[in-house]
Protein backbone atom coordinates (compact mmCIF):
# COMPACT_ATOMS: atom_id res chain seq x y z
CA UNK A 1 0.00 0.00 0.00
CA UNK A 2 1.19 3.33 -1.62
CA UNK A 3 1.89 5.83 1.91
CA UNK A 4 -0.11 9.02 0.29
CA UNK A 5 -3.27 6.14 0.57
CA UNK A 6 -3.43 5.49 3.71
CA UNK A 7 -5.51 8.33 4.70
CA UNK A 8 -8.17 7.68 1.57
CA UNK A 9 -10.65 4.69 3.23
CA UNK A 10 -11.84 4.14 -0.60
CA UNK A 11 -8.50 2.87 -1.27
CA UNK A 12 -6.90 1.33 1.42
CA UNK A 13 -6.42 -2.51 1.40
CA UNK A 14 -6.06 -3.04 -1.66
CA UNK A 15 -3.79 -5.64 -2.91
CA UNK A 16 -3.43 -7.59 -6.44
CA UNK A 17 -6.01 -10.83 -7.25
CA UNK A 18 -5.38 -13.92 -8.29
CA UNK A 19 -5.41 -14.64 -12.19
CA UNK A 20 -6.67 -11.07 -13.12
CA UNK A 21 -7.31 -10.73 -16.42
CA UNK A 22 -5.77 -8.45 -19.16
CA UNK A 23 -6.57 -4.50 -19.01
CA UNK A 24 -9.25 -3.22 -21.97
CA UNK A 25 -7.51 -3.13 -24.77
CA UNK A 26 -10.02 -0.24 -26.05
CA UNK A 27 -10.36 3.08 -24.60
CA UNK A 28 -13.72 4.23 -24.18
CA UNK A 29 -15.81 7.62 -24.33
CA UNK A 30 -15.70 10.33 -21.68
CA UNK A 31 -18.11 9.18 -19.10
CA UNK A 32 -20.31 11.67 -17.07
CA UNK A 33 -21.82 10.02 -13.28
CA UNK A 34 -25.67 9.14 -13.80
CA UNK A 35 -27.86 11.75 -12.76
CA UNK A 36 -30.87 11.09 -10.55
CA UNK A 37 -34.52 11.69 -11.19
CA UNK A 38 -35.74 14.93 -10.33
CA UNK A 39 -38.10 14.55 -7.38
CA UNK A 40 -39.30 16.52 -4.37
CA UNK A 41 -37.27 15.11 -1.64
CA UNK A 42 -35.51 18.00 0.06
CA UNK A 43 -33.94 15.95 2.83
CA UNK A 44 -29.82 16.85 2.55
CA UNK A 45 -29.60 15.79 -0.80
CA UNK A 46 -27.14 18.28 -1.75
CA UNK A 47 -25.02 17.61 1.54
CA UNK A 48 -25.05 13.92 1.07
CA UNK A 49 -24.44 14.35 -3.31
CA UNK A 50 -20.71 16.05 -2.85
CA UNK A 51 -19.91 13.40 -0.30
CA UNK A 52 -21.22 10.24 -2.16
CA UNK A 53 -19.35 11.92 -5.59
CA UNK A 54 -16.25 11.97 -3.56
CA UNK A 55 -15.65 8.87 -2.64
CA UNK A 56 -16.37 7.08 -6.25
CA UNK A 57 -14.29 9.36 -7.60
CA UNK A 58 -11.36 7.69 -5.33
CA UNK A 59 -12.45 4.67 -6.35
CA UNK A 60 -12.62 5.25 -9.95
CA UNK A 61 -8.93 6.79 -9.89
CA UNK A 62 -7.84 3.07 -7.66
CA UNK A 63 -9.43 1.08 -10.24
CA UNK A 64 -7.91 2.94 -13.21
CA UNK A 65 -4.30 2.96 -11.77
CA UNK A 66 -4.16 -0.66 -10.57
CA UNK A 67 -5.77 -2.72 -13.14
CA UNK A 68 -5.08 -6.06 -11.48
CA UNK A 69 -5.83 -5.40 -8.19
CA UNK A 70 -8.77 -6.37 -6.00
CA UNK A 71 -10.62 -4.24 -3.40
CA UNK A 72 -10.88 -5.76 -0.19
CA UNK A 73 -12.43 -2.28 1.99
CA UNK A 74 -15.51 -1.36 -0.23
CA UNK A 75 -18.31 -2.02 2.37
CA UNK A 76 -18.34 1.73 4.32
CA UNK A 77 -19.42 2.76 0.93
CA UNK A 78 -22.93 1.71 1.91
CA UNK A 79 -23.44 4.49 4.02
CA UNK A 80 -26.48 6.48 5.07
CA UNK A 81 -25.42 9.35 2.39
CA UNK A 82 -25.23 6.55 -0.18
CA UNK A 83 -28.59 5.08 0.54
CA UNK A 84 -29.62 8.61 0.06
CA UNK A 85 -28.86 9.35 -2.73
CA UNK A 86 -29.86 5.96 -3.88
CA UNK A 87 -33.24 6.18 -2.78
CA UNK A 88 -33.41 9.77 -4.62
CA UNK A 89 -32.80 8.06 -7.55
CA UNK A 90 -35.63 5.79 -7.24
CA UNK A 91 -39.11 6.88 -9.28
CA UNK A 92 -41.53 7.71 -7.20
CA UNK A 93 -44.11 5.59 -8.93
CA UNK A 94 -42.48 2.56 -9.20
CA UNK A 95 -44.03 -1.10 -8.91
CA UNK A 96 -43.86 -2.12 -5.10
CA UNK A 97 -42.60 -5.54 -4.38
CA UNK A 98 -43.41 -8.31 -2.00
CA UNK A 99 -44.03 -5.87 0.80
CA UNK A 100 -46.03 -3.37 -0.72
CA UNK A 101 -44.17 -0.63 0.42
CA UNK A 102 -43.75 1.81 -1.62
CA UNK A 103 -41.37 5.74 -2.45
CA UNK A 104 -44.60 7.97 -0.50
CA UNK A 105 -44.39 5.49 2.48
CA UNK A 106 -40.83 5.55 3.20
CA UNK A 107 -40.11 9.06 2.78
CA UNK A 108 -42.14 9.89 5.19
CA UNK A 109 -40.20 8.77 7.86
CA UNK A 110 -37.40 9.19 5.45
CA UNK A 111 -33.86 9.84 7.84
CA UNK A 112 -35.47 6.95 10.72
CA UNK A 113 -35.73 4.54 8.05
CA UNK A 114 -32.94 4.68 6.24
CA UNK A 115 -30.61 4.86 9.57
CA UNK A 116 -32.31 1.79 10.31
CA UNK A 117 -31.90 0.24 7.14
CA UNK A 118 -27.83 1.29 7.36
CA UNK A 119 -27.33 -0.03 10.67
CA UNK A 120 -29.08 -3.66 9.49
CA UNK A 121 -27.34 -3.85 6.67
CA UNK A 122 -23.67 -3.49 8.61
CA UNK A 123 -24.72 -5.65 11.37
CA UNK A 124 -25.43 -7.93 9.00
CA UNK A 125 -29.27 -8.30 9.62
CA UNK A 126 -29.94 -6.90 6.62
CA UNK A 127 -32.41 -9.92 4.46
CA UNK A 128 -33.50 -9.55 1.20
CA UNK A 129 -36.49 -10.75 0.43
CA UNK A 130 -37.76 -12.46 -2.67
CA UNK A 131 -38.54 -10.35 -5.25
CA UNK A 132 -42.46 -10.52 -6.82
CA UNK A 133 -42.37 -12.05 -10.83
CA UNK A 134 -44.28 -9.97 -13.06
CA UNK A 135 -44.78 -10.53 -17.00
CA UNK A 136 -44.81 -7.73 -18.90
CA UNK A 137 -45.66 -8.56 -23.01
CA UNK A 138 -43.05 -8.69 -25.57
CA UNK A 139 -43.77 -7.72 -29.57
CA UNK A 140 -44.08 -11.37 -30.93
CA UNK A 141 -46.92 -12.39 -28.19
CA UNK A 142 -44.70 -13.86 -25.55
CA UNK A 143 -44.49 -13.08 -22.08
CA UNK A 144 -41.28 -11.16 -20.71
CA UNK A 145 -40.79 -12.30 -17.21
CA UNK A 146 -39.53 -9.58 -14.92
CA UNK A 147 -38.95 -9.15 -11.29
CA UNK A 148 -39.63 -6.37 -8.73
CA UNK A 149 -37.73 -6.18 -5.92
CA UNK A 150 -38.93 -4.56 -2.47
CA UNK A 151 -38.02 -1.35 -1.95
CA UNK A 152 -34.93 -1.83 0.53
CA UNK A 153 -33.72 -4.38 -1.74
CA UNK A 154 -34.07 -1.39 -4.73
CA UNK A 155 -32.40 1.16 -2.33
CA UNK A 156 -29.37 -1.32 -1.14
CA UNK A 157 -28.68 -2.84 -4.58
CA UNK A 158 -28.67 0.67 -6.31
CA UNK A 159 -26.08 2.01 -3.74
CA UNK A 160 -23.68 -1.21 -4.03
CA UNK A 161 -24.24 -0.88 -7.84
CA UNK A 162 -22.91 2.42 -7.99
CA UNK A 163 -19.58 1.24 -5.70
CA UNK A 164 -19.27 -1.42 -8.24
CA UNK A 165 -19.72 0.47 -11.54
CA UNK A 166 -17.30 2.85 -9.96
CA UNK A 167 -14.30 -0.19 -10.11
CA UNK A 168 -15.53 -2.00 -13.25
CA UNK A 169 -16.24 0.93 -15.44
CA UNK A 170 -12.66 1.57 -15.82
CA UNK A 171 -12.77 -2.35 -16.90
CA UNK A 172 -15.61 -2.50 -19.48
CA UNK A 173 -14.31 -2.58 -22.86
CA UNK A 174 -15.16 0.16 -25.25
CA UNK A 175 -17.95 -2.29 -27.32
CA UNK A 176 -20.06 -2.64 -24.15
CA UNK A 177 -22.80 -0.31 -24.32
CA UNK A 178 -25.77 -2.20 -22.43
CA UNK A 179 -26.63 -0.15 -19.19
CA UNK A 180 -23.99 2.36 -18.94
CA UNK A 181 -23.46 5.66 -17.46
CA UNK A 182 -23.38 8.31 -20.35
CA UNK A 183 -23.75 5.38 -22.93
CA UNK A 184 -27.00 4.60 -25.01
CA UNK A 185 -28.99 2.53 -27.10
CA UNK A 186 -27.88 5.37 -30.02
CA UNK A 187 -24.66 5.47 -29.42
CA UNK A 188 -24.36 1.40 -30.05
CA UNK A 189 -26.12 1.89 -33.35
CA UNK A 190 -23.81 4.81 -34.06
CA UNK A 191 -20.73 2.93 -33.39
CA UNK A 192 -22.24 -0.13 -35.34
CA UNK A 193 -22.98 1.80 -38.30
CA UNK A 194 -19.79 3.72 -38.24
CA UNK A 195 -18.22 0.22 -38.20
CA UNK A 196 -19.74 -1.03 -40.92
CA UNK A 197 -18.93 1.77 -43.10
CA UNK A 198 -15.23 2.78 -42.31
CA UNK A 199 -14.09 -0.60 -42.71
CA UNK A 200 -14.09 -3.03 -44.90
CA UNK A 201 -17.11 -5.62 -43.07
CA UNK A 202 -18.74 -7.92 -45.70
CA UNK A 203 -20.86 -9.92 -42.82
CA UNK A 204 -22.64 -9.62 -40.06
CA UNK A 205 -23.21 -12.26 -37.16
CA UNK A 206 -26.30 -11.34 -34.98
CA UNK A 207 -25.92 -12.96 -32.28
CA UNK A 208 -28.79 -14.01 -30.07
CA UNK A 209 -27.90 -15.43 -26.36
CA UNK A 210 -30.89 -17.92 -25.12
CA UNK A 211 -32.69 -16.87 -21.90
CA UNK A 212 -29.31 -14.94 -20.99
CA UNK A 213 -30.83 -13.39 -17.52
CA UNK A 214 -32.03 -16.63 -16.65
CA UNK A 215 -29.54 -19.11 -17.29
CA UNK A 216 -26.24 -16.57 -15.84
CA UNK A 217 -24.60 -19.32 -13.53
CA UNK A 218 -24.47 -18.08 -10.08
CA UNK A 219 -20.99 -19.43 -9.00
CA UNK A 220 -19.63 -18.16 -12.22
CA UNK A 221 -21.16 -14.25 -11.45
CA UNK A 222 -19.53 -14.60 -8.13
CA UNK A 223 -16.15 -15.77 -9.10
CA UNK A 224 -16.03 -13.05 -11.61
CA UNK A 225 -16.99 -10.56 -8.84
CA UNK A 226 -14.03 -11.84 -6.59
CA UNK A 227 -11.61 -10.69 -9.64
CA UNK A 228 -11.83 -7.53 -8.47
CA UNK A 229 -13.75 -7.42 -5.19
CA UNK A 230 -12.21 -9.21 -2.24
CA UNK A 231 -14.46 -7.56 0.35
CA UNK A 232 -16.54 -10.64 1.58
CA UNK A 233 -19.65 -8.54 2.68
CA UNK A 234 -19.95 -7.69 -0.57
CA UNK A 235 -19.42 -10.72 -2.28
CA UNK A 236 -22.42 -11.69 0.57
CA UNK A 237 -24.38 -9.04 -0.14
CA UNK A 238 -24.66 -9.88 -3.87
CA UNK A 239 -25.02 -13.72 -2.67
CA UNK A 240 -28.37 -12.82 -0.55
CA UNK A 241 -30.28 -11.01 -3.75
CA UNK A 242 -29.35 -14.27 -6.20
CA UNK A 243 -30.46 -16.38 -3.52
CA UNK A 244 -33.53 -14.43 -2.08
CA UNK A 245 -35.77 -16.29 -4.66
CA UNK A 246 -38.87 -15.05 -6.83
CA UNK A 247 -42.14 -14.97 -5.61
CA UNK A 248 -45.00 -16.64 -8.24
CA UNK A 249 -48.61 -17.52 -7.23
CA UNK A 250 -47.63 -17.51 -3.28
CA UNK A 251 -44.52 -19.56 -4.01
CA UNK A 252 -41.35 -18.79 -3.19
CA UNK A 253 -38.56 -20.48 -6.45
CA UNK A 254 -34.63 -20.25 -5.48
CA UNK A 255 -32.39 -21.10 -8.41
CA UNK A 256 -28.58 -21.42 -8.81
CA UNK A 257 -29.03 -19.44 -11.84
CA UNK A 258 -30.13 -16.13 -13.75
CA UNK A 259 -29.81 -12.79 -11.95
CA UNK A 260 -33.08 -11.74 -11.58
CA UNK A 261 -34.15 -9.55 -14.93
CA UNK A 262 -35.85 -6.29 -14.33
CA UNK A 263 -33.85 -6.33 -10.79
CA UNK A 264 -31.69 -2.60 -9.55
CA UNK A 265 -28.29 -4.60 -9.83
CA UNK A 266 -29.17 -7.17 -12.50
CA UNK A 267 -27.85 -4.70 -16.03
CA UNK A 268 -24.40 -4.12 -14.03
CA UNK A 269 -23.87 -8.40 -12.94
CA UNK A 270 -24.93 -9.07 -16.97
CA UNK A 271 -22.43 -6.46 -17.82
CA UNK A 272 -20.06 -7.94 -15.49
CA UNK A 273 -20.50 -11.68 -16.67
CA UNK A 274 -20.43 -10.94 -20.50
CA UNK A 275 -17.33 -8.74 -19.84
CA UNK A 276 -15.31 -11.98 -18.47
CA UNK A 277 -17.54 -14.44 -20.57
CA UNK A 278 -17.53 -13.09 -23.72
CA UNK A 279 -15.91 -9.31 -24.51
CA UNK A 280 -12.06 -9.79 -23.09
CA UNK A 281 -12.23 -13.44 -25.29
CA UNK A 282 -13.81 -11.92 -28.33
CA UNK A 283 -11.01 -8.72 -27.95
CA UNK A 284 -8.33 -11.09 -27.58
CA UNK A 285 -9.89 -12.78 -30.85
CA UNK A 286 -9.85 -9.54 -32.83
CA UNK A 287 -6.39 -9.09 -31.71
CA UNK A 288 -5.22 -12.67 -32.18
CA UNK A 289 -6.99 -14.80 -34.51
CA UNK A 290 -8.83 -12.25 -37.17
CA UNK A 291 -7.50 -12.18 -41.00
CA UNK A 292 -9.36 -8.96 -41.98
CA UNK A 293 -11.14 -6.52 -39.93
CA UNK A 294 -13.66 -7.12 -37.73
CA UNK A 295 -16.14 -4.42 -35.11
CA UNK A 296 -18.11 -6.15 -32.22
CA UNK A 297 -21.02 -3.66 -30.35
CA UNK A 298 -22.81 -5.22 -27.95
CA UNK A 299 -25.62 -3.47 -25.88
CA UNK A 300 -26.78 -6.09 -22.76
CA UNK A 301 -27.24 -9.19 -24.05
CA UNK A 302 -27.95 -8.38 -27.66
CA UNK A 303 -24.13 -8.85 -29.98
CA UNK A 304 -23.28 -7.74 -33.76
CA UNK A 305 -20.15 -8.69 -34.84
CA UNK A 306 -19.20 -7.59 -38.27
CA UNK A 307 -16.34 -9.40 -40.33
CA UNK A 308 -14.67 -8.85 -43.37
CA UNK A 309 -13.94 -12.62 -44.25
CA UNK A 310 -16.59 -14.91 -44.33
CA UNK A 311 -13.87 -17.88 -42.50
CA UNK A 312 -13.11 -15.20 -39.66
CA UNK A 313 -17.28 -15.34 -39.37
CA UNK A 314 -17.85 -18.59 -39.61
CA UNK A 315 -14.45 -19.93 -37.01
CA UNK A 316 -15.66 -17.07 -34.63
CA UNK A 317 -18.89 -18.39 -34.52
CA UNK A 318 -18.24 -21.81 -34.30
CA UNK A 319 -15.56 -21.06 -31.07
CA UNK A 320 -18.01 -18.15 -29.83
CA UNK A 321 -20.59 -21.15 -28.89
CA UNK A 322 -17.79 -23.21 -27.22
CA UNK A 323 -16.87 -20.39 -25.33
CA UNK A 324 -20.32 -19.60 -23.94
CA UNK A 325 -20.73 -23.17 -23.37
CA UNK A 326 -17.80 -23.25 -21.07
CA UNK A 327 -20.07 -20.12 -18.76
CA UNK A 328 -23.61 -22.16 -18.84
CA UNK A 329 -24.73 -20.12 -21.81
CA UNK A 330 -25.71 -21.06 -25.77
CA UNK A 331 -26.65 -19.44 -28.79
CA UNK A 332 -30.53 -19.12 -29.75
CA UNK A 333 -30.77 -21.45 -32.95
CA UNK A 334 -33.37 -19.81 -34.98
CA UNK A 335 -32.56 -16.34 -33.89
CA UNK A 336 -28.64 -16.35 -34.26
CA UNK A 337 -27.92 -15.79 -38.30
CA UNK A 338 -24.79 -14.99 -39.79
CA UNK A 339 -25.77 -12.51 -43.06
CA UNK A 340 -24.11 -11.05 -46.07
CA UNK A 341 -24.06 -7.71 -45.33
CA UNK A 342 -21.67 -4.20 -46.03
CA UNK A 343 -20.90 -1.95 -49.23
CA UNK A 344 -19.87 -4.92 -51.54
CA UNK A 345 -22.56 -7.00 -50.33
CA UNK A 346 -25.16 -5.84 -53.42
CA UNK A 347 -22.80 -6.65 -56.15
CA UNK A 348 -21.04 -9.79 -54.29
CA UNK A 349 -24.65 -11.37 -54.37
CA UNK A 350 -25.46 -9.89 -57.30
CA UNK A 351 -22.33 -11.55 -59.06
CA UNK A 352 -23.37 -15.26 -57.46
CA UNK A 353 -27.32 -14.49 -58.91
CA UNK A 354 -28.41 -14.17 -55.25
CA UNK A 355 -30.59 -11.33 -54.18
CA UNK A 356 -31.01 -8.71 -52.36
CA UNK A 357 -28.73 -8.67 -48.83
CA UNK A 358 -30.51 -9.89 -46.02
CA UNK A 359 -31.63 -7.57 -43.22
CA UNK A 360 -30.81 -7.98 -39.45
CA UNK A 361 -32.48 -6.10 -36.24
CA UNK A 362 -30.65 -4.57 -33.37
CA UNK A 363 -32.54 -2.67 -30.65
CA UNK A 364 -35.60 -1.84 -32.05
CA UNK A 365 -34.36 -1.08 -35.81
CA UNK A 366 -34.12 -3.15 -38.96
CA UNK A 367 -30.87 -2.57 -40.48
CA UNK A 368 -30.87 -2.37 -44.83
CA UNK A 369 -28.09 -2.28 -46.95
CA UNK A 370 -29.65 1.41 -49.04
CA UNK A 371 -27.96 4.03 -51.25
CA UNK A 372 -28.00 7.87 -51.03
CA UNK A 373 -29.65 9.83 -53.74
CA UNK A 374 -25.78 10.51 -55.27
CA UNK A 375 -26.19 6.37 -55.76
CA UNK A 376 -23.28 5.42 -52.53
CA UNK A 377 -23.79 2.61 -49.97
CA UNK A 378 -25.94 3.73 -47.34
CA UNK A 379 -27.44 1.97 -44.19
CA UNK A 380 -30.65 2.79 -43.75
CA UNK A 381 -32.64 2.31 -40.75
CA UNK A 382 -36.86 1.08 -40.04
CA UNK A 383 -38.47 0.99 -36.86
CA UNK A 384 -39.51 -2.40 -36.84
CA UNK A 385 -42.74 -3.07 -37.73
CA UNK A 386 -43.55 -5.57 -35.28
CA UNK A 387 -42.49 -2.82 -32.26
CA UNK A 388 -44.58 -0.62 -34.20
CA UNK A 389 -47.29 -2.94 -34.33
CA UNK A 390 -47.59 -3.83 -30.87
CA UNK A 391 -46.59 -0.22 -30.03
CA UNK A 392 -50.27 1.14 -31.90
CA UNK A 393 -52.11 -2.15 -30.56
CA UNK A 394 -50.90 -0.61 -26.93
CA UNK A 395 -52.62 2.71 -27.78
CA UNK A 396 -55.60 1.30 -29.50
CA UNK A 397 -56.67 -0.82 -25.66
CA UNK A 398 -55.99 2.14 -23.78
CA UNK A 399 -57.94 4.80 -25.67
CA UNK A 400 -60.93 2.21 -25.55
CA UNK A 401 -60.41 2.72 -21.57
CA UNK A 402 -60.40 6.28 -21.91
CA UNK A 403 -63.27 7.22 -24.67
CA UNK A 404 -65.13 9.22 -22.50
CA UNK A 405 -62.50 11.09 -21.24
CA UNK A 406 -62.75 15.10 -22.73
CA UNK A 407 -61.19 15.18 -25.90
CA UNK A 408 -58.01 17.65 -24.53
CA UNK A 409 -57.15 15.11 -21.73
CA UNK A 410 -57.29 12.14 -24.94
CA UNK A 411 -55.04 14.67 -26.31
CA UNK A 412 -52.34 15.39 -23.83
CA UNK A 413 -51.82 11.23 -23.46
CA UNK A 414 -51.51 10.59 -26.81
CA UNK A 415 -49.05 13.55 -27.18
CA UNK A 416 -47.06 12.34 -24.22
CA UNK A 417 -47.00 8.88 -25.96
CA UNK A 418 -46.28 10.15 -29.92
CA UNK A 419 -43.06 11.97 -28.64
CA UNK A 420 -41.85 9.49 -26.31
CA UNK A 421 -42.12 7.30 -29.60
CA UNK A 422 -40.18 10.08 -31.73
CA UNK A 423 -37.40 10.69 -29.32
CA UNK A 424 -36.29 7.15 -29.93
CA UNK A 425 -37.42 6.44 -33.53
CA UNK A 426 -36.94 9.77 -35.32
CA UNK A 427 -33.83 8.73 -36.92
CA UNK A 428 -32.09 9.93 -40.15
CA UNK A 429 -33.62 7.32 -42.67
CA UNK A 430 -36.80 6.37 -40.75
CA UNK A 431 -39.09 9.37 -41.84
CA UNK A 432 -41.61 7.52 -43.19
CA UNK A 433 -42.38 5.08 -40.29
CA UNK A 434 -42.67 7.97 -38.39
CA UNK A 435 -45.33 9.90 -40.92
CA UNK A 436 -46.86 5.91 -40.80
CA UNK A 437 -46.87 6.03 -37.20
CA UNK A 438 -48.74 9.18 -36.85
CA UNK A 439 -51.21 8.41 -39.01
CA UNK A 440 -52.34 5.32 -37.53
CA UNK A 441 -52.88 7.01 -34.31
CA UNK A 442 -54.47 9.75 -36.00
CA UNK A 443 -56.60 7.20 -37.44
CA UNK A 444 -56.98 5.07 -34.02
CA UNK A 445 -58.47 8.44 -32.22
CA UNK A 446 -60.73 9.29 -34.98
CA UNK A 447 -61.82 5.23 -35.15
CA UNK A 448 -62.28 5.94 -30.66
CA UNK A 449 -64.37 9.23 -30.92
CA UNK A 450 -66.54 8.21 -33.47
CA UNK A 451 -67.83 5.27 -31.04
CA UNK A 452 -68.46 7.51 -28.24
CA UNK A 453 -71.74 8.06 -29.87
CA UNK A 454 -73.64 6.92 -32.81
CA UNK A 455 -74.38 10.07 -33.95
CA UNK A 456 -70.88 10.98 -33.70
CA UNK A 457 -69.41 11.22 -37.62
CA UNK A 458 -65.74 12.72 -37.02
CA UNK A 459 -64.11 13.21 -40.26
CA UNK A 460 -60.89 13.51 -41.20
CA UNK A 461 -61.05 17.24 -41.79
CA UNK A 462 -61.72 17.25 -38.03
CA UNK A 463 -59.69 14.71 -36.55
CA UNK A 464 -56.42 16.10 -38.47
CA UNK A 465 -57.41 19.86 -37.01
CA UNK A 466 -57.22 17.78 -33.38
CA UNK A 467 -53.97 15.92 -34.28
CA UNK A 468 -52.63 19.37 -35.87
CA UNK A 469 -53.29 21.24 -32.51
CA UNK A 470 -52.36 18.10 -30.14
CA UNK A 471 -49.37 15.88 -31.54
CA UNK A 472 -46.31 16.34 -32.79
CA UNK A 473 -45.10 16.50 -36.11
CA UNK A 474 -42.41 13.98 -37.51
CA UNK A 475 -39.49 15.03 -38.13
CA UNK A 476 -36.11 14.10 -37.27
CA UNK A 477 -34.46 14.23 -34.09
CA UNK A 478 -31.02 12.45 -33.95
CA UNK A 479 -28.37 13.56 -35.97
CA UNK A 480 -26.23 11.29 -38.88
CA UNK A 481 -24.77 8.45 -37.04
CA UNK A 482 -21.14 9.34 -38.07
CA UNK A 483 -21.52 13.41 -36.77
CA UNK A 484 -22.61 12.00 -33.53
CA UNK A 485 -19.99 9.51 -33.02
CA UNK A 486 -17.02 11.85 -34.44
CA UNK A 487 -18.35 14.17 -31.06
CA UNK A 488 -17.79 10.87 -29.12
CA UNK A 489 -14.85 9.81 -30.32
CA UNK A 490 -12.81 12.79 -31.77
CA UNK A 491 -9.61 11.63 -33.74
CA UNK A 492 -7.80 14.51 -32.25
CA UNK A 493 -6.93 14.93 -28.71
CA UNK A 494 -3.68 17.95 -28.70
CA UNK A 495 -3.69 17.59 -24.70
CA UNK A 496 -3.03 14.13 -24.66
CA UNK A 497 0.24 14.79 -27.62
CA UNK A 498 -1.63 12.07 -29.82
CA UNK A 499 -1.71 12.02 -33.62
CA UNK A 500 -5.19 10.42 -35.22
CA UNK A 501 -6.24 7.38 -33.65
CA UNK A 502 -7.83 4.47 -35.42
CA UNK A 503 -11.64 4.47 -35.07
CA UNK A 504 -14.08 1.28 -34.68
CA UNK A 505 -17.17 0.01 -33.18
CA UNK A 506 -17.18 0.85 -30.07
CA UNK A 507 -14.41 3.47 -29.48
CA UNK A 508 -11.23 5.20 -30.40
CA UNK A 509 -8.09 2.87 -30.05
Amino acid sequence: MYDHEKSDPAIVAVKPTNKAGQPAAELVEPRAGAEGNVSQQSTGRAQYRGTVSQALARIRQAARQRKKEKFTALFHHVSIDHLAEAFSELKENAAAGVDGLTCRDYEQHLERNLEDLHARVHRGAYRALPSRRVYIPKPDGRQRPIAVAALEDKIVQRATAAVLSAIYEEDFLGFSYGFRPGRSTHDAMDALIVGITSTKVNWILDADIRSFFDTVSQEWLIKFVEHRVGDRRIIRLIQKWLKAGVLEDGIVTVSDKGTGQGSVISPLLANLYLHYAFDLWAERWRRREAAGNMIIVRYADDLIVGFEHETDARRFLDEMRKRLQEFALSLHSEKTRLIEFGRFAVENRKRRGLGKPETFTFLGFTFICGKTRRGKFQIKRKSRRDRMQAKLQAIKQELRRSMHQPIPQQGRWLQQVVTGYFNYHAVPTNSSTLTAFLFHVTNLWRRTLRQRSQKDWTTWERIKRLADDWLPKPRILHPWPASRFAVRHPRWEPYARIGPVRICAGGAR
